[in-house]
């Protein structure tokens, strides 16, 4: 972050869209002021505001100028950050329990990325399993969770050629990310440690096809390949799989500050 930068910055998306910049970087204490401004948005239900899509580090929103004004909208946000400051996440948390078959067929890079790091795949699960994980954004495709907190140790890049079709309800990692994908086939560079029987995407669900949103925590759980497919033949007939747990902000807070502690 540079020195002289200032934030929150306010960006024109076009003449529809106002951008509202945190910082540069990923970072759990950016992502909260993105979605307290966004929770302070809905909240307010302002006229003239048709959507609202938060990132790692701003908010775009979506307007109407024919119903609001730039100035004034800016002028809102910026009174709604203003009010916001000192108390950006309270309440309880949603932690997902997401379960994962890791290696063989459903996870073909796994020992590709324990021998980039000298461990072996057993040590590369249970680092991968061991960590709690921040949902920074949804985005690229349905229902795709875009995931902060993986272990230092095995930060891994890309793939440098990437595969056309990666499969169905991938669990990957690449670079400091961690990432699950919806139930389709979807280009990708991550690595890929495993598959879960999870549907992060089903428009069954009716207004909520997203099983995860931002600024959700998740664990995941190895599973065996039987475990596995049982829980696919589940999860097809429309079940959730993934077991959700409603923790407090000071059990949030102890898993954001050390990812590997066992949970409260």
């Amino acid at each position: 972050m540079k020195a002289t930068e200032t934030w929150p910055r306010f960006l024109d998306a076009g003449d529809c869209g106002l951008v509202v910049e945190f910082g540069d970087g990923i970072d759990e204490a950016v992502n909260a002021r993105v979605l307290r401004l966004d929770a302070d948005l809905t909240a307010a239900s302002l006229d003239g505001i048709r959507e609202t899509v938060p990132t790692y580090r701003s908010l775009l929103i979506l307007y109407d100028p024919r119903r609001i004004r730039r100035q004034a909208l800016r002028d809102r946000v910026t009174a709604l950050i203003a009010n916001a400051a000192g108390s950006l996440e309270t309440g309880s948390h949603r932690l997902w329990h997401i379960p994962v078959c890791y290696g063989g067929p459903c996870g073909e890079d796994l020992d590709l990325v324990a021998a980039q790091h000298g461990l072996t795949s057993e040590e590369v699960v249970r680092l991968h399993s061991g960590a709690t994980y921040r949902v920074y954004m949804i985005g690229f495709m349905p229902g795709f969770a875009y995931l902060g907190g993986l272990p230092e140790t095995i930060h891994t890049s890309r793939r440098t050629t990437p595969r056309q079709k990666t499969p169905p309800r991938s669990v990957s990692i690449g670079g400091k990310q961690a990432a699950v994908s919806p139930p389709m086939a979807i280009p990708s560079a991550w690595q890929m440690l495993g598959q879960t029987p999870v549907h992060v995407y089903d428009p069954r669900r009716g207004e909520r096809p997203f099983l995860l949103s931002s600024g959700d925590l998740v664990r995941f759980e190895p599973i065996t390949m039987t475990e596995y497919e049982r829980l696919c033949a589940l999860a097809e007939s429309g079940e959730t799989i993934a077991q959700l747990e409603e923790i407090d902000t000071k059990a949030a807070a102890a898993l954001a500050s050390d990812p590997l502690a066992e949970q409260p």
